[in-house]
């Protein structure tokens, strides 16, 4: 008999001088990371909870379905709709869970499920897999990205709203709206979990999503962020939009078929 146990190696690291409102979880079957949406200057959120809490509820909710379902029958959309559902449902009483300006989180999901993995991404962070020949597919949610250049006022209008873009937070429909694929396990060497802030590696400075798998694998993922910090220190701030340093997290996850007897 084949089995493809899940090894993972995970890094999560702060702006410099700043919190982390990043967080990664891995399990034996799958590995999660969330990156928290700072919250606009000066909003009222209309929710007593910061953005780091909301991280922390979505990742440990998420992570406890994943555990009780070791045999990944409850489909990935549907896990995250139903820890979204009963965050809203518990902090709903105190919070305005209608306010624009809620804590949100986007994220990236990856579950192995007997002979195939699953991905699911929501919001701007990004699942890359490399197979054994050293091929790479990029799953990215790009919907935020199209919408980044907007003043704060106009971009918190599209926020889960049908030709915006979607994250995790007060609405779980969210989850619908997530992208999700499967792959054959046979054949893959191994993914990667990022947040946009260890991705900007490849989407802004100029590291090709081969080379950054390559990477990860040969240096792991402590490695990986601090390549991203050289890069922004070389980078004349406002050359990109959005932040010039963000929290930065990766998981490596490998994928290491053997025979059982």
């Amino acid at each position: 008999m084949t089995t493809t146990p899940l090894s993972t190696e995970a890094a999560s690291i702060a702006t410099p001088g700043g919190a982390n409102e990043d967080l990664a979880l891995t399990g034996p079957q799958f590995a999660l990371v969330l990156d928290g949406a700072t919250a606009e200057p000066g909003a009222s959120t209309g929710c007593g909870h910061d953005v780091r809490w909301l991280v922390a509820e979505v990742g440990t909710r998420l992570a406890r379905a994943l555990l009780h379902d070791p045999e990944a029958r409850v489909p990935l959309r549907e896990l995250l709709h139903d820890a979204l559902a009963e965050l809203a449902a518990d902090h709903g009483r105190t919070c305005d869970l209608d306010n624009p300006c809620s804590p949100t989180a986007t994220l990236a999901l990856l579950r192995l499920a007997g002979d195939t993995v699953e991905h699911l991404v929501l919001g701007d962070s990004t699942v890359a897999l490399r197979d054994r020949s050293g091929a790479v597919q990029v799953v990215t949610d790009d919907r935020l990205e199209r919408l980044i250049h907007l003043p704060w006022a106009e971009l918190r209008r599209h926020r889960n709203r049908p030709g915006g873009f979607w994250v995790a937070g007060p609405r779980p429909e969210a989850a619908w709206h997530a992208l999700a694929g499967s792959l054959p396990v046979a054949g893959l060497g191994t993914a990667a979990l990022l947040t946009d802030g260890a991705a900007r590696l490849a989407e802004r400075y100029g590291c090709g999503w081969p080379d950054l798998l390559e990477l990860l694998e040969r240096e792991g993922p402590v490695q990986l962020v601090e390549r991203v910090r050289a890069a922004e220190l070389r980078t004349a701030p406002g050359r990109y939009p959005g932040k010039h340093q963000d929290d930065a997290t990766a998981v490596l996850c490998r994928f290491e078929s053997h025979e059982r007897p």
